[in-house]
């Protein structure tokens, strides 16, 4: 039972940690994030909720000059301002912020929030049990190895999240007469609008998916749709 007690203990500091994380989260988006009063957005928006037959789709803005969208562990969806900047300057349209949305929908609907709790605890018990053996066979080494592959894990689930999110998106996108191509044409847009470029690192290494992966996978999914007509 002993030799098990690491595992136990790295199970519930994930637990722990994920917890503490949220919290913290869900405080600061509480503080610095207002509710999206544009009335273009929220044209977009009400079409959305109408493709899932919902009152409303609630959309805050988050306070923080990243370009990013995000969706809470409460199920709250979220643009940042800077994303939202872009918007105003004209450099994304309002079509391609309503893909963001209908984006992280998919991360609420398909509920990774949850599932990223099991991962993570998960992992950090794969990254105890791993560090434990390989530390027999490379003393000083085994526990880096240990956290690269379980970060190596972590980013291919990762992926897998954002593959699924889009494959929602573009399903509710073309349900809501907004259609796939705002989607397509944002991705494109991704790595200028960004400031880290994906290219610069191994695609396995990454949490999200290359931009020409993620055009393709949904340009796969139109053609499967089109057969099925």
């Amino acid at each position: 039972m002993l030799r098990f007690t690491p595992i136990l203990l790295a199970l519930l500091y994930g637990l722990v940690a994920y917890r503490f994380s949220v919290w913290r989260t869900s405080r600061e988006l509480n503080d610095k994030s207002t509710e999206l009063a544009d009335p273009k957005l929220r044209k977009l928006t009400a079409d959305l909720a109408s493709a899932l037959d919902l009152p409303r789709v609630k959309v805050h803005i988050y306070e923080i000059t990243p370009v990013n969208g995000l969706a809470a562990p409460d199920g709250r969806i979220f643009i940042t301002r800077g994303f939202y900047d872009k918007f105003v300057s004209k450099e994304v349209t309002a079509e391609e912020l309503a893909s963001v949305v209908a984006h992280e929908l998919g991360h609420v609907a398909l509920g990774h929030s949850r599932r990223r709790m099991i991962d993570f605890s998960g992992q950090n018990a794969m990254r105890a049990a791993l560090g434990m053996v390989l530390s027999r066979f490379i003393p000083g080494f085994g526990g880096y190895i240990a956290s690269a592959l379980t970060s190596l894990l972590a980013a291919r689930l990762s992926r897998k999240d954002e593959y699924e999110a889009d494959e929602y998106a573009a399903a509710l996108l073309t349900k809501a007469g907004i259609g796939t191509e705002p989607q397509k044409s944002l991705f494109r847009k991704l790595d200028a609008l960004s400031s880290a470029n994906s290219g610069r690192a191994p695609a396995w290494l990454l949490s999200h998916p290359k931009t020409v992966e993620r055009i393709k996978a949904i340009e796969t999914l139109e053609a499967k749709w089109q057969v099925n007509e």
